[in-house]
């Protein structure tokens, strides 16, 4: 589904049924009964490794005691909503993160529309009508600077002070684990700005991704011997590197293929005002339009650059090819 500011700000989202055993639930309507569950909450944009050791964490306690497991996440991301001026950008958009969570063994994951409303719920009223009411949680497992409520006043302590209340029991994950693991949305993120890939790939446990679909261009790659597919991204909040040229991986009609991938504005060419992401797979000769396809960044090859001439242009292309099989997929 293509999302854009309008539907993001209406929390207009609905999903395909998702594989294995993982349930997805679109906002309040319609959830199980559910009881006795092990709960997290979180906007884990990016399910990166702390991400990954918590989840882990859940899906453990839910089998010692023949629970499930539960993620309580929001969409939008609380910050494009209470400050958009901040400009955030996403690791993973909804639909990515969802598809990533569904690898982890989670039972359900609960997709909480996140508003203005939302958030001015009183810290107490929040753990009530929305933790106990939708949940009845056996156990709460949170980060330990997790905030939440009104004046995000709600914090670990609120939830321990009404745990005897309401029959749970709470579970922080403390500073010196999260610490220990070196990990947070915002350190991807700033690895992804700086081109660092290889190092935003370490910290996610699993490689940063871009999708779109295949979108008619001026066809200037065939004209030069390196045919491309310019990838339209649909979310106008998805996180994209810096320019420059890029290692990739991507599953096209279920078959892999390797290639790089151009992020820029084409100054060869001229003056662009936009961004365009164009791959070229190597060995590959298919008319892939209309399609919504998955690149994955593997590394860096080089930053953008301007050159005198196509020639120079095309022998610059040349010159990534073989450093991009060289260096990243190990072939002469």
């Amino acid at each position: 589904m293509i999302i854009n500011d309008d539907s993001i700000l209406q929390n207009s989202f609905t999903f395909a049924p998702q594989p294995e055993l993982m349930q997805v639930h679109n906002g309040w309507e319609n959830l199980p009964s559910f009881e006795n569950v092990i709960l997290t909450i979180g906007t884990y944009d990016g399910v990166h490794f702390g991400h990954q050791q918590i989840i882990k964490r859940i899906n453990d306690l839910a089998k010692a005691n023949q629970s499930e497991s539960v993620l309580l996440t929001f969409h939008p991301h609380p910050r494009l909503v209470l400050r958009p001026d901040l400009e955030l950008k996403l690791i993973t958009t909804i639909e990515e993160k969802v598809k990533l969570l569904a690898n982890y063994g989670i039972d359900h994951i609960v997709i909480a529309p996140f508003s203005k409303e939302f958030a001015s719920i009183p810290a107490e009223l929040y753990v009530k009508d929305v933790l106990v009411k939708n949940f009845m949680p056996k156990k709460i497992v949170i980060g330990y600077d997790h905030k939440f409520g009104a004046e995000r006043k709600g914090d670990i302590d609120l939830l321990r002070k009404l745990a005897k209340d309401f029959h749970y029991e709470v579970e922080e994950i403390s500073k010196q684990t999260i610490d220990d693991l070196s990990v947070s949305s915002t350190k991807v993120r700033k690895a992804i700005l700086e081109g660092d890939i290889e190092a935003a790939n370490e910290l996610l446990a699993h490689p940063f991704s871009l999708s779109g679909e295949v979108v008619h261009g001026e066809k200037r790659g065939r004209q030069l011997g390196f045919p491309t597919a310019n990838i339209e991204i649909n979310n106008p909040h998805k996180l994209i590197p810096p320019a420059g040229v890029y290692a990739i991986k991507s599953k096209i009609n279920k078959e892999s293929y390797n290639g790089l991938l151009s992020i820029g504005s084409k100054p060869t060419f001229g003056e662009y005002n936009e961004q365009f992401v164009e791959a070229y797979f190597f060995d590959f000769k298919q008319d892939i339009y209309g399609q919504e396809i998955k690149v994955t960044l593997i590394g860096k090859v080089r930053n953008e650059m301007k050159f005198d001439s196509k020639d120079a242009l095309v022998a610059q292309m040349k010159e990534d090819v073989k450093i991009g099989k060289e260096k990243y997929f190990c072939q002469g």
